[in-house]
């Protein structure tokens, strides 16, 4: 039995983010080989955080800038530690490997955050996406510093690849693992004549969603709720604050819901998502929500990117906003191409997220790469060069900080 330790940036929140459930999948994934799982994270519980203990997951709560955590890691003496995005490697990247050197470092990148922030720059300063950025720097740092760094999305492999030539043996492509689609779900979905109303979903502590919700509000909703008189747009998010909440307008058929308390059984009562997401990075959990309860879905090429199959898409990808409005009113409206989408939707979802595709095949590359481990660090120096340089910075800071601490 290997003993596993996830590092969070937050505690798992499936019902608010995508992150959430991407973590809790990772989870299950060491769970059900067999291994002991331990989460620990420095960040304060939320009411929404998800109860670990119910997967059988030990949680530990650790502090920030504290050598309490040299001596917890090496008590536990994982055999994997998984970094929960690359700020957290930043931050206790180098306690690992001072106190357990044998262990093989794991980075999450759920996304990769300076594409994002790239896209959103040039997005809102309408310029030219630029790359090479101080955050590209932070990260790119950590993904070499690890033994291995999962990406979400084939996009960002290639960008990681081609772009900045990080060794593909520091790279796993491990998208979101589901659980398939079988007929007996897909019976069980809502029908047509049974939905009604449009909806959009997702975390407004994400900016991407705010992005897209004031889109929608100014750009989308206008010319789409003339050609659908008797339709509604429902605004679905955690940590929706009051400039959120004054977008709703009734007059406009336009309201803004808040929190969803389950993601999949809110979209079964909707006939479409609609997604005009302008920027982001990574696989958009939304999407795989709505699949998952046979919703049709609207969006545009950078939010359908990395997920689509042979141009497959459960609804329709747009980016011309007059096509946009038009292609989602027909949709919404006629009921065999709403069902052909909505079956569409669940053959793309087997395709490219069913967990028995790939759970397998990743815990053997995680095995061999545990017996191979020394060959492996030779093998990829760079990294090695970037930890001395991380212990020298990152090390001196935080014990700077703890003594500081101390005179509080």
């Amino acid at each position: 039995m290997r003993s596993i330790l996830f590092i969070g940036l937050v505690w798992p929140e499936p019902t608010s983010s995508a992150a959430g459930t991407r973590i809790l999948q990772l989870l299950n994934l060491f769970r059900e080989a067999g291994d002991r799982v331990t989460f620990a994270c420095a960040a304060a519980r939320s009411p929404h955080s998800y109860p670990l203990m119910l997967l059988h997951v030990q949680e530990v709560d650790i502090q920030l800038n504290d050598s309490s955590f040299d001596a917890f890691v090496q008590e536990l003496n994982p055999d994997i530690v998984v970094f929960d995005r690359f700020m957290v490697e930043e931050q206790y990247g180098w306690r690992v490997r001072c106190s357990c050197p044998s262990a093989l470092t794991m980075l999450d990148t759920e996304d990769l955050h300076f594409l994002r922030a790239a896209r959103q720059e040039a997005v809102k300063k309408n310029r030219p996406i630029v790359y090479h950025s101080d955050l590209a720097k932070r990260e790119i740092a950590a993904i070499l510093r690890c033994d291995l760094s999962l990406i979400i999305a084939q996009q960002e492999l290639r960008l990681l690849s081609e772009l900045f030539h990080i060794p593909t043996g520091l790279l796993y492509y491990l998208p979101f693992l589901e659980e398939p689609i079988t007929d007996a779900t897909a019976r069980a979905w809502n029908i047509f004549e049974n939905r009604k109303h449009l909806l959009f979903i997702g975390n407004f502590m994400h900016e991407p969603n705010w992005h897209t919700v004031q889109y929608l509000k100014m750009r989308i909703w206008p010319l789409l709720k003339e050609r659908l008189p008797d339709a509604e747009l429902h605004i679905y998010g955690s940590y929706a604050t009051e400039k959120v909440y004054q977008l709703q307008q009734a007059k406009d058929r336009f309201y803004i819901k808040g929190r969803a308390g389950d993601a999949k059984q809110t979209m079964a009562h909707y006939r479409l998502l609609l997604a005009p997401i302008q920027f982001g990075a990574g696989a958009k959990g939304k999407f795989v929500d709505a699949m998952q309860s046979g919703t049709p879905s609207v969006t545009t090429t950078t939010g359908a990117e990395s997920m689509m199959e042979d141009g497959t898409w459960g609804g329709v990808v747009e980016d011309r906003i007059d096509a946009f409005v038009e292609r989602a009113a027909h949709l919404y409206r006629t009921k065999d191409v709403w069902e052909g989408a909505q079956q569409e939707g669940r053959r793309l979802l087997n395709l490219r997220y069913s967990k028995d595709l790939y759970q397998e095949a990743f815990l053997q590359h995680l095995n061999n790469l545990q017996r191979s481990l020394v060959t492996h660090r030779q093998d990829h120096f760079i990294g090695q060069i970037l930890q001395t340089q991380q212990l020298n910075s990152s090390m001196y800071m935080s014990r700077w900080i703890e003594e500081k601490n101390k005179y509080r």
